[in-house]
């Protein structure tokens, strides 16, 4: 497209968190190892079309934001100013700082990380032809409105429908808005009704994302992790990034013997990889710190790094805890949950080196133990609640942790625990294995990755 103006974008970052019920405001919650205002700032500083960026803020939270500019260098973010008690204050105070009259700027919420370019490039073009362009989507849901407890109307919802951000004005004619705003207040919780309420021209609309989610209640956090995800992985699914940065890198798998593990050696292998496998077979064993720590030392005294540990390693026993002696429910334990800690404590001093990856292993069960696997259940929620932990204590130096959640996978540990199966139910372990490449080699952290029937491979391949 042909830009014929300056283009600014006003981050709102000022809320309190109040409906988050948190102490720490949602904007600066963790999401895939970032926050959720480094996510919408990477969006618009990548953005070709936008040349500014201002970040409004409270004044409580600003040395969080001066974190956040201390892990990352953004060029266009050029002004933090200090926000106001409302949200129409705030959005006041950023169009009043933009010098060029003669100018587009875009008004976004914090808390809304998944803008796309294809809408700011959209609200952009469609400035040229309005005075102000908002961003909606359609309502899948009836709108009722209501008088206290009663409903009054049921509109047609086909006239009706969702505002996100960013909306976009020209830069005079929302600086006119808010001078008569400041003369003629009004509540209102977004800022095309001033253009509306004051006559100033039409409000254009431009077709917003489902996923451009407002992340408001604590809940919204786990679906943002889940679009999160899908979007990460689609920008990763390409088989030939894959290749290229696993080629002639360092790659241990604890676990590595069979199964999943054995899967990925085999493929990391294929690409170039340089592998190594532990396991009991070794005569290492996860839940014995000295044997993993002489292991991972070995290996980074041949190579001279360790780009990425995985570990596959478990244990499954059916039976009811009833029934079950303290000697198997101790194995289970050291073997899922302290095996995996061992791991990761051993690992990390070679990872930092290199800004390496971890990997774990989940299971479907950490949402919602089963009964029967009790142990097993428990200690995979641990698994993924260490993963979560250490996502944030490992970021200081680069590092990425994650970890892999498959559905019923057809590996030996599982014909062993529940015979044979129809194979058309399970998962192969190369797709999981594929799965478990792109995730070491992407950028996200802090995340429970999904694989099932429905996670598709790029290609078909053999090895």
């Amino acid at each position: 497209m042909h830009k014929s103006k300056k283009c600014y974008a006003i981050i709102l970052a000022a809320g309190s968190g109040e409906r988050f019920n948190n102490s720490l405001p949602k904007q600066f919650q963790k999401l895939a190892g970032k926050t959720v205002l480094e996510h919408t700032i990477e969006v618009f500083e990548k953005d070709k079309i936008i040349d500014e960026i201002y970040i409004i803020v409270n004044p409580s939270f600003r040395y969080l934001i001066e974190d956040i500019f201390l892990k990352n260098v953004y060029k266009k973010v050029t002004k933090i100013l200090n926000g106001g008690n409302t949200r129409q204050e705030s959005s006041k105070i950023g169009v009043f700082a933009i010098p060029e009259e003669n100018s587009f700027v875009l008004i976004h919420d914090a808390v809304r990380p998944f803008i796309t370019h294809k809408i700011i490039r959209d609200v952009i073009v469609n400035l040229d032809k309005y005075e102000s362009v908002d961003t909606c989507i359609s309502s899948s849901d009836t709108i009722v409105k209501r008088n206290n407890n009663r409903v009054v109307e049921v509109p047609d919802r086909k006239e009706l429908l969702l505002g996100q951000t960013p909306q976009g004005f020209r830069t005079y004619i929302i600086k006119k808005a808010y001078e008569m705003y400041e003369k003629d207040p009004f509540q209102t919780t977004d800022d095309c009704s001033l253009i509306l309420k004051y006559s100033l021209g039409n409000v254009g609309i431009v077709e917003g994302d489902r996923f451009n989610i407002k992340i408001t209640y604590p809940e919204d956090l786990y679906f943002a992790d889940k679009i999160f995800q899908i979007r990460s992985l689609e920008s990763t699914k390409e088989w030939e990034r894959v290749k290229e940065e696993i080629h002639e890198k360092v790659l241990i798998v604890f676990g590595g013997n069979r199964g999943i593990g054995k899967e990925i050696i085999k493929i990391s292998n294929f690409l170039g990889a340089k592998t190594y496998s532990f396991s009991r077979k070794t005569n290492v064993d996860i839940t014995d710190p000295k044997a993993v720590a002489l292991a991972l030392k070995n290996v980074f005294d041949k190579e001279g790094k360790i780009d990425y540990v995985v570990n596959t390693a478990a244990i499954l026993n059916m039976a009811s805890l009833e029934s079950k002696t303290y000697e198997d429910i101790v194995e289970e334990i050291k073997t899922n949950y302290f095996g995996t800690i061992v791991v990761a404590k051993e690992a990390i001093k070679y990872l930092k080196l290199s800004k390496g990856s971890l990997l774990f292993f989940t299971s479907s069960s950490y949402t919602r133990g089963r009964e029967l696997y009790s142990i097993y259940s428990s200690t995979k929620a641990a698994v993924v609640n260490l993963m979560q932990a250490l996502a944030n204590e490992f970021e200081a130096y680069g590092c990425k942790v994650n970890a892999i959640n498959p559905e019923r996978t057809k590996t030996e540990m599982r014909r062993e625990n529940f015979g044979i199966e129809d194979e058309n139910t399970l998962l192969s372990p190369e797709l999981v294995a594929r799965k478990s490449l792109e995730v070491l080699v992407s950028d996200i952290s802090g995340m429970v990755i999904d694989v099932n029937k429905n996670s598709t491979i790029s290609q078909p391949t053999h090895f």
